[in-house]
């Protein structure tokens, strides 16, 4: 009688209505395609979901899958099993060049290159993307409208106009503009002018040991915000990152534009129609005076455990490319507003005119994989498809809230951009050094490498303090 195969899979529960009951179906489906495998699904705490798994590999107890943030690779990478082995091994090399795996087609040359790029290193696809975001920006058709705006901005400079317009438009809102206080923008907007956030060219030509939150591209983000922010434009709520605020915000017609995640576009049209508005999805606008360098991604991929048996690696292998067939990709997107992670996914709601119906969806897409308009042609005929160099270093939990807290400084209390950056950049320093010194010679693990973030607001509700912090820290030690 054959032994029946058991693949554990660890996923961060995201609460989104649904959520886990997706994944238990999508296994259910597996299992019975694949009669003696059974996937045991557990959704985790997003925000602690990497010392959970820590702590399960000191006790011999971890996931064959484990689905990380996207800025948490680092950590991923440098995570141990209890004999001192690295905990997971690269998906790519696991699959060997095989074309299918338990029938299963293998999908992973099939992956749009600017998720495939991200979770690489060294052109090896060391994890396997699952969740696809990028950044967009989101305005009140109406309001523009009536202030004589008739195209959406795309760069700094055209922000700068839209406001203007806004701030001079009769019984319109107070302010123009707003966005979340979020290491997201930060990452995203350093990126569209080929910034780093770290050394080694973003942690990717070799383990990052140096911060650079002092860089001029990250300079040149901080002066526009807070420009935008004292000239009445930008709507600062105050808190960190507060991505609930700056939806009310929008939906109550008190701003624009509000830029914030794909992830959003369900929410934000539903908010736009339910307050009898017009609504039209942009791209993140980018900063013309220097060239235009390419687009940054997020999301989550899912990690492969070292040292499985031969059938349990291979039925873990399976169900990965299983979560990947064109149709479980598709009715993710749809769900979720989740960028579609494969061509194959993409092509089959194309055919099934789901973009026509649904064009808002259709920008993500091309933001990902396009030049915007307003770029050259030379430029674009020149270097094609813009790359998107993700950083990878350790506690980017830490260096986040960082930033925002060096901002919040700067938009709250009128700190200078350059010496507030120039402190921050410091203490994320410190913050490196203290990574390193942990993964690299079994320091002290930092307080903050093994959150997701540090501020874990926004789905939360609530803002962590210190003190639920140093709680959570100690409960999975």
């Amino acid at each position: 009688m054959k032994k029946e195969v058991v693949v554990d899979v660890w996923v961060p529960d995201l609460t989104f209505p649904g959520w886990m009951d997706r994944w238990h179906q999508q296994a259910a489906e597996f299992e019975a395609a694949h009669p003696g495998c059974t996937v045991r699904v557990q959704g985790k705490d997003f925000w602690t979901f990497p010392l959970e798994v820590s702590k399960a590999a000191a006790e011999g107890r971890a996931p064959a899958l484990a689905e990380y943030y996207f800025y948490m690779g680092q950590v991923a990478r440098d995570e141990r099993a209890r004999d001192g082995s690295p905990l997971f091994t690269s998906v790519e090399k696991a699959i060997g060049g095989r074309s299918e795996i338990l029938g299963e087609p293998v999908v992973i040359d099939d992956v749009l290159p600017v998720f495939r790029e991200y979770y690489s290193l060294d052109g090896d696809l060391t994890s396997m993307p699952s969740v696809g975001t990028t950044s967009l920006l989101y305005a009140n058709t109406d309001l523009l409208r009536a202030a004589g705006v008739t195209e959406l901005p795309t760069t700094w400079d055209e922000v700068d106009s839209v406001c203007e317009a806004i701030a001079a438009l009769p019984g319109g809102p107070d302010h123009a503009i707003t966005w979340s206080n979020h290491g997201t923008f930060f990452q995203q907007a350093v990126a569209v002018q080929g910034g780093h956030l770290v050394g080694q060219e973003n942690g990717r030509a070799g383990r990052a040991e140096r911060s650079n939150l002092a860089s001029g591209e990250m300079l040149a983000w901080a002066e526009w915000w807070r420009r935008l922010h004292g000239r009445g434009h930008y709507l600062y709520t105050g808190s960190i990152p507060d991505w609930a605020g700056t939806l009310r915000a929008f939906t109550e017609q008190r701003v624009a534009v509000r830029i914030s995640s794909s992830n959003d576009v369900n929410y934000m049209v539903r908010g736009a129609k339910a307050n009898g508005f017009g609504i039209e999805v942009g791209i993140f606008p980018y900063n013309d005076k220097v060239p235009y360098a390419g687009n940054a991604v997020a999301g989550t991929s899912i990690w492969l455990a070292n040292g499985l048996d031969e059938a349990t690696r291979d039925a873990a292998l399976a169900f990965l490319m299983f979560l990947h067939s064109p149709r479980m990709a598709a009715e993710r997107h749809k769900a979720n507003s989740f960028v579609p992670i494969t061509h194959a996914s993409l092509e089959l709601l194309e055919r099934e005119g789901w973009f026509d119906l649904h064009p808002y969806h259709r920008v993500a897409v091309n933001h990902v994989s396009r030049y915007p308009s307003g770029v050259p042609a030379e430029q674009r005929r020149a270097n094609g498809v813009p790359p998107s160099v993700g950083a990878l270093f350790g506690d980017f939990a830490g260096n986040q809230d960082v930033m925002t807290r060096a901002m919040g400084d700067v938009l709250a209390l009128g700190a200078d951009p350059r010496t507030r950056f120039a402190e921050a950049d410091a203490e994320a320093q410190r913050l490196l050094d203290g990574y390193n010194a942990y993964a690299l010679r079994g320091g002290p693990r930092p307080h903050t490498s093994h959150f997701v973030e540090y501020f874990a607001a926004a789905m939360a509700g609530r803002d962590y303090t210190a003190a639920d912090l140093e709680k959570a820290v100690k409960a999975n030690r």
